[in-house]
């Protein structure tokens, strides 16, 4: 799962906390810059683009986290679309009458200056179909049991690739429900242990097998992470 920062995660979680009360603008932006250096909207800075947006009706904030042949989160149009495909996120700003779809990629300006400029698309309307916490959290369990099962048979010495894991915005926001938290908390852990995954030593037929039980974790880790971010704005149910 990409990509390797985790912006649209943190605008969503720490955008929507800033929305229902639970934190003041600057803490939101500072905690989304933190994970992904000086941000803009086109030209405009993070913390005035989004005083700009709440003016014009924002109230909330969703999280896709599309793969190829699964557009989780994303409702068009194509252009959007393919785009979020790209960067492997995307975040939708719900306005009062339209959505605006962000999708992030890198600014670099100079030698010196990394950060994020997201790019502005017309959304489409939002996803009804995607799964709420409990669901998200049940399929998780599940894909973990399978893909535990069918690697039991996957034998090799099969590594993993040093570096550092990717991070996928597995921290949320004051606002939160526990069990949220500890579902995010968990899809992310998950998540880094793909991200480090080496097929070196295997088999092609091994590589196949952990291929197909690896690609339903990650739809499941990936489904997971968006239904925990949009956990703020369901009702309160206790695990």
């Amino acid at each position: 799962m990409r990509p390797e920062s985790s912006v649209c995660p943190s605008l969503v979680a720490w955008g929507n906390a800033w929305l229902s009360g639970h934190v003041g603008l600057d803490e939101a932006a500072d905690h989304v810059e933190a994970v992904a250096g000086p941000v803009v909207a086109g030209d405009v800075p993070l913390r005035k683009y989004l005083a700009n947006l709440r003016s014009d009706g924002l109230h909330e904030f969703r999280l896709a986290l599309p793969a190829p042949g699964d557009p989780l989160g994303l409702s068009g149009p194509a252009t959007f679309n393919s785009s979020a495909v790209d960067a492997g996120q995307a975040a939708v700003a719900v306005l009062r009458d339209r959505r605006l779809g962000l999708v992030p990629f890198p600014d670099r300006r100079g030698s010196s200056y990394v950060g994020i400029r997201l790019e502005v698309h017309d959304a489409g309307p939002v996803r009804q179909d995607l799964p709420s916490l409990a669901e998200a959290e049940h399929e998780l369990s599940g894909a973990m049991r399978a893909a535990t099962e069918a690697l039991t048979g996957v034998e090799g010495p099969a590594q993993s690739r040093p570096g550092r894991p990717a991070e996928h915005g597995g921290e949320l926001a004051p606002g939160y429900p526990a069990r949220a938290h500890r579902v995010s908390t968990l899809a992310t852990r998950l998540a880094a242990v793909l991200a480090l995954a080496d097929d070196r030593g295997l088999t092609s037929p091994q590589v196949a097998a952990r291929a197909a039980a690896l690609r339903d974790l990650d739809r499941a880790i990936r489904r997971a992470l968006v239904a925990a971010h949009h956990a703020i704005f369901e009702p309160v149910r206790h695990p």
